[in-house]
């Protein structure tokens, strides 16, 4: 959730609107029961409050942590400018890594993810990995 909280917060700090954000996160949500299947969790376990709540109100809310740094890195700053107004830590940073290794590790399609690891690890431009989210070619998205 905290990786797709980052996400939002760039589209946010690249100036898309809410359908955007409302693209990402059941894209967002359907890469975490993908990984969480891989690992052996029930899928049905992320679409309760725990999963889908949380991950809803972590990418809405104007007081997350991961969507705040996601909001800075969208407006331009570099991942360590980020980092450094943190007040608090964003977790999303660090998940953004492992979730990325960990979804190559299990061959795991992780779209989101993986643009949101290129850009706080290797550099890519915010407005370039969204519009590469959101013209990809569409794929079945299922729970099961």
């Amino acid at each position: 959730k905290n990786v797709m909280a980052v996400a939002s917060g760039i589209s946010d700090g690249l100036g898309f609107g809410d359908n955007t954000k409302a693209a990402l996160q059941p894209r967002g949500l359907v890469e975490m029961v993908r990984l969480g299947k891989a690992l052996g969790a029930d899928p049905m376990t992320f679409a309760g409050l725990s999963g889908m709540g949380d991950l809803i109100v972590t990418c809405m809310s104007r007081h997350s942590r991961n969507r705040r740094f996601g909001e800075y890195i969208g407006r331009g700053l570099s991942t360590e400018e980020a980092l450094a107004k943190m007040t608090m830590v964003a977790e999303g940073y660090r998940t953004a890594k492992a979730a990325f290794e960990l979804s190559q590790q299990k061959g795991v399609d992780m779209p989101i993810t993986a643009e949101v690891y290129r850009i706080l690890y290797e550099g890519k431009k915010p407005e370039q990995a969204l519009l590469d989210l959101m013209t990809r070619d569409p794929k079945m998205e299922s729970w099961g």
